[in-house]
């Protein structure tokens, strides 16, 4: 297994990459990257711990809608899920894992 080093939101990682998963991994480190840069540029979250769960709820939610049929939802599709959207009342579930989450950092926004 091969290693890569690449950059998201602006820190180094060394992953470790099987053979012939080069363009997966640096497609998946491009869309963790967009979607905790966008958290962070929308300027509500600054903790990165946090922008990193939003980041990963947010790309969790688009997975059916990519893996439907077999294939990957438009750009534009996703695109409509920021992480914003994610603690409005159209997704009571996320809105109540967010507040526990807020609950749980306390106001330091740490996990320890």
């Amino acid at each position: 297994m091969k290693q890569l080093e690449v950059q998201i939101m602006g820190q180094s990682y060394l992953l470790g990459c099987p053979e012939n998963g080069d363009a997966r991994l640096l497609e998946a480190v491009s869309r963790v990257d967009a979607a905790m840069c966008r958290i962070r540029d929308a300027g509500k979250t600054k903790a990165r711990d946090r922008i990193a769960v939003l980041a990963a709820l947010n790309l969790a939610f688009e997975l059916p809608e990519r893996n439907l049929n077999g294939m990957a939802a438009p750009d534009a599709a996703h695109d409509q899920a920021p992480a914003e959207s994610v603690d409005g009342a159209s997704h009571p579930k996320l809105a109540a894992l967010l507040q526990r989450m807020d609950i749980a950092l306390g106001t330091d926004g740490r996990l320890l």
